[in-house]
């Protein structure tokens, strides 16, 4: 295999890398330096005695995910206040034409999943990932992981009763998501508390993600007159030259609030029995610079 069929084998595979070290890491950053080393390890393999190049790639990456995941734990670094994963830009309606693999993706990348696979172990959060987003079989990721298929169907089975314990309930329909977050964002805007009021669940919470680097709670806002409060006291403080952006973000639809023609802050909604469940704000500057272009 010659350096460029080699090339256009990992640009081919490039997508589920991504997907498979995004899950991972919830970290645009940390998952384009995966595939960086990913990338390297592959060009210096033997590649003639790669019989499936996605496999090998998908094993690489997912250990070098598990490594790194492992580090920054490791660091027991904290961080100040909610965290939320780094927004990702998602085109799954483009990219998935099959409604119920898109459906599975979306769920699998949404905030609220996410944040629940931050508190498995590395090993239960690979097994999750491949299993749940990529429906690979468990003989494949003892393969991968080196383990017995015996303790990976433990590890996925723990993995999968922690998520659906900690995994909050959410439609992902586009449709009504979008027109619920048009209508959040002018109720917002306007500061019309009753106008949030009627789109709130009575037990609706916000998390706000800053990192001590925006202004942004610091703690999880619960009750919808909670959240309606700080959404219309965030609209009378205004921001400078502001602008708005709907865009999907992590499967579902989402708004990008710019101020002077530069991120400031993404939202997201969780969408049940047609009321807002979550509100999600990310406003730490490092996770929104992948949003500047």
């Amino acid at each position: 295999m010659t350096t460029d069929t080699g090339t256009e084998v990992f640009e081919e595979h490039r997508p589920v890398l991504m997907g498979v070290a995004y899950r991972m890491l919830g970290r645009v950053a940390d998952a384009e330096d995966v595939l960086q080393e990913a990338w390297l390890r592959w060009s210096d393999a033997d590649r003639s005695a790669v019989r499936e190049p996605r496999g090998y790639l998908v094993r690489v990456t997912t250990r070098l995910a598990i490594d790194r995941l492992r580090r920054i734990k490791a660091r027991g670094e904290l961080y100040v206040g909610p965290w939320l994963p780094e927004p990702l830009v998602t085109d799954l309606a483009q990219t998935v034409p099959d409604a119920e693999e898109r459906a599975v993706l979306a769920d699998s990348v949404s905030f609220a999943v996410l944040v629940v696979l931050e508190t498995l172990s590395p090993l239960e959060r690979a097994v999750f990932v491949l299993r749940e987003a990529f429906g690979c079989p468990y003989a494949e990721i003892a393969a991968l992981l080196d383990r017995g298929e015996p303790a990976v169907r433990q590890l996925a089975g723990r993995a999968r009763r922690h998520v659906g314990e900690r995994r909050p309930r959410y439609e992902v329909d586009p449709v009504q998501r979008r027109d619920l977050t048009e209508r959040f964002l002018a109720a917002a805007a306007g500061g019309d508390l009753e106008g949030l009021m009627s789109l709130l669940a009575p037990d609706a919470r916000l998390v706000g993600d800053s990192g001590g680097k925006a202004r942004a709670p610091l703690r999880v806002l619960e009750s919808a007159d909670r959240v309606g409060r700080f959404l219309v006291g965030v609209a009378h403080k205004g921001i400078p030259d502001p602008s708005v952006r709907f865009l999907e973000v992590n499967g579902g639809p989402a708004v990008l609030i710019l101020s002077g023609g530069k991120p400031d802050s993404v939202f997201q909604l969780d969408v049940a029995d047609g009321c807002i469940q979550a509100v999600y704000i990310v406003r730490n500057p490092d996770k929104l610079r992948s949003l500047t272009a």
